[in-house]
């Protein structure tokens, strides 16, 4: 199967080593996708699995080293274990009868707590231990073999049951638009552009407006005004991409709603308001001042990349050239000295799910740091984050008055500019 990671629900199995972890992802698959060993440790760093649970549909299955690990090699293992929490949707605890509940598994269930993560606790190995199921363990609970595949059903139920209803929105323009709408999605062709095909949150746009019954149109930005020229049906909504919005912007008639593929992903990923909040805090920079570029994936920079080249050219340009600025990329969670920041600029997380992006906003809130992705730090540089937040007017309210605020201080100052220059003067 061909869906996104960031479309699957994420399951991560916890437990002390050879418990069965490894056993179990195998005994829910169907089949010989992790490896099995007697050898305490065999898995030492997590292990994503995609796969699909029905009816629940695709997942991530990830595997975890043992919570019990021991040494300074076992604590590193233990801490990039703790970390999956950041993407976890929902947790199986994985537990061996013969060494029961303890504090290793008080703490994941500390944890996940923490994280407002939904817990189920899976008593493995019931083939040899038959008793355990008169023993009290914690709810909820789901008895289980492995090895024998005694309780694999069930388990699948109780996975459905307790799997958060809002891990995932369920559309990403669909509540935009109607049925029968015609939408324009305009997708440049340049370096940065996949050869052969569109990347991901264009193509999980375009499937979003088809399965809303609505038309999709897809035009490369030079090609933009000839669809008003030439087409009598007037688009419901122009959707672009970031880098090209202010040829976009002055192409697509003002009584047109516009927005960016970036726009809608940081609604469908995490938290717009946020976000646009975020980016509002540009004009504190100062010379100095320490700014995050955070990516998701690990793409290899082109000549003139978003992340890399073009924001950081803005904002020194902006701000001054002794503005710092560093680019942590991967997965996993933000650097932990967030508070040496004053700004995090977030890529689009299409390589995130939206528990992950909302962790990692989280993260920069606790840290008390303005956070923003790219699509909405792009529409403020070139002057359009009011006209690319034009499906959401509760947010381009808020921008407004923000702008006012600037014209009201920009206005005090050439006052108070024009009234020393006639003290000058005279």
């Amino acid at each position: 199967m061909n869906i996104p990671k960031g479309q699957r629900l994420h399951i991560a199995l916890f437990g002390r080593r050879n418990v069965g972890k490894s056993s179990l992802i195998n005994a829910l698959t169907g089949q010989e996708l992790a490896i099995v060993s007697d050898i305490p440790g065999t898995t030492t760093d997590p292990v994503e699995k995609s796969m699909e649970i029905l009816p629940l549909g695709p997942v991530v299955i990830i595997d975890t080293a043992g919570i019990d690990d021991v040494g300074k090699l076992g604590e590193l293992r233990k801490k990039k274990s703790y970390e999956v929490l950041n993407k976890a949707d929902l947790v199986l605890l994985v537990i061996d009868p013969m060494t029961g509940f303890g504090e290793f598994e008080e703490e994941v269930v500390k944890k996940a707590k923490e994280y407002d993560t939904p817990l189920v606790h899976v008593i493995n190995k019931i083939d040899l231990y038959p008793q355990a199921k008169t023993q009290k363990f914690p709810e909820p609970k789901v008895f289980v073999s492995a090895k024998t595949k005694e309780g694999i059903d069930e388990l699948k139920q109780v996975i459905i049951k307790h799997a958060p209803k809002d891990w995932a929105l369920p559309t990403i323009v669909g509540d935009l638009i109607k049925p029968g709408d015609f939408v324009v999605c305009v997708v440049p062709v340049d370096k940065a552009a996949p050869k052969g095909r569109l990347i991901l949150p264009q193509q999980m746009v375009i499937r979003d407006i088809l399965d809303n019954e609505a038309i999709a149109l897809v035009v490369k930005e030079r090609e933009l005004r000839f669809v008003f020229e030439k087409t009598k049906v007037k688009p419901s909504l122009v959707i672009t991409d970031a880098s090209v919005y202010t040829k976009v912007s002055a192409d697509t008639p003002p009584d047109i709603r516009l927005t960016s593929f970036s726009v809608l992903f940081a609604r469908y990923k995490g938290d717009l308001q946020t976000l646009v909040e975020g980016v509002l805090a540009v004009k504190t920079l100062k010379p100095g001042d320490k700014v995050l570029i955070a990516e998701a994936c690990t793409h290899h920079p082109v000549e003139d990349d978003i992340g890399r080249v073009k924001i950081p050219r803005w904002l020194r340009a902006q701000v001054g050239q002794d503005l710092e600025i560093e680019v942590k990329a991967g997965g996993g969670p933000l650097p932990e000295n967030l508070e040496q920041y004053k700004l995090i600029v977030h890529c689009g997380a299409c390589m995130l799910n939206r528990k992950e992006m909302l962790s990692r906003i989280m993260q920069a809130k606790s840290a008390k740091v303005p956070i923003v992705n790219y699509g909405v730090m792009l529409a403020y540089m070139h002057g359009i984050l009011k006209r690319a937040l034009s499906p959401f007017p509760h947010l381009q309210r808020l921008v407004v008055s923000e702008i006012r605020d600037y014209k009201k201080i920009a206005d005090d100052f050439k006052c108070i500019k024009a009234f020393f220059l006639k003290r000058t003067n005279n």
